[in-house]
């Protein structure tokens, strides 16, 4: 009786040691993907052993509903699925003999960024791994513009890029590919993804790259500040001088003139005046005289 107890004991410490040696394995790092791609999720059991017979479940923690999908009893049981992963998601049934539990996600979305959890249950073990995954999206390609000439004589330019997922870094670099000085950084968020902007001031003649980047994926423009932009520059402010002084002598000119037509218009006024005045005197003398001749004649 003794031994028999003995040998269960041996054997059952045996299969909780060949248990606990067993590890769900995913990636160390994220798992990057561009949007409208397919996916595989990596997950694993460690050392390679079927996984036929086990439980394989893929989950969202970080949501309410959170299976992805299930594979029970030799098949997949996605009737509890969460909505928007219908028809997206497979395990190679093939890969499940050597332990390998990966999921395929099809076409990939936005919303599926998140993280992961590949749950592997057997009837004497069960261990999880976690798998971050991150959606990219490239956005669309950065466009130039320049905002005119500043007290100094630099060149404002701005450049702006719009539809990234996640935040991307947009930079200035001259020629050689010096990275410049941004002045001011603009990004914001809105269902078309993230949008960023930035300005710069240049001082002389250059080509200028505005680049964005997303890890492994680049977009650029370039504009190139001459010369002539400058020289142009330059004209126009001297044009622009010899324009406000021009203006203030006809400024000037004109308010003589306005002040001198005001007062030859009272002068005239003036004389009008005067003159009536006199008719008027001279009106009222005639009557008079004539009455006094005839006074004169009659006595």
């Amino acid at each position: 009786m003794k031994f028999i107890c003995l040998a269960v004991l041996i054997i059952s410490g045996a299969t909780d040691s060949r248990s606990e040696q067993y590890k769900a394995v995913g990636p160390a790092d994220p798992v990057f993907v561009v949007a409208g791609e397919d996916v595989i999720l990596p997950c694993s059991v460690k050392p390679n052993i079927s996984v036929v017979d086990m439980r394989v479940e893929w989950i969202r923690p970080d949501l309410k509903n959170s299976l992805v999908h299930l594979y029970e009893d030799h098949e997949d049981r996605n009737t509890e699925q969460i909505e928007s992963y219908r028809g997206r998601t497979e395990l190679n049934h093939q890969e499940l003999q050597t332990g390998d539990a990966s999921l395929k996600l099809s076409s990939v979305q936005v919303s599926d960024e998140g993280r992961y959890k590949c749950f592997i249950q057997s009837k004497s073990w069960s261990d999880d791994a976690t798998v971050d995954f991150i959606v990219e999206v490239v956005g669309r390609p950065p466009v130039i513009t320049v905002d005119g000439f500043d007290d100094s004589g630099g060149l404002h330019l701005q450049c702006e890029s719009e539809g990234w997922h996640p935040e991307p870094v947009l930079e200035w670099l001259d020629s050689e590919g010096v990275i410049l000085s941004s002045e001011t950084t603009d990004t914001h968020r809105n269902t078309d993804g993230f949008s960023v902007k930035q300005t710069i001031t240049v001082y002389h003649s250059d080509k200028i790259h505005c680049r964005v980047k997303l890890r492994h994926h680049t977009l650029e423009a370039v504009i190139i500040s001459s010369s002539n932009m400058f020289h142009l520059w330059r004209a126009s402010a001297i044009l622009f001088s010899v324009i406000v002084v021009l203006s203030g002598f006809a400024a000037v000119l004109i308010a003589v003139f306005v002040h001198e037509y005001r007062e030859h218009n009272q002068l005239q006024n003036e004389n009008r005046r005067i003159k009536h005045e006199l008719e008027l005197l001279q009106s009222q003398k005639i009557p008079k005289v004539i009455t006094h001749l005839e006074t004169d004649k009659g006595g």
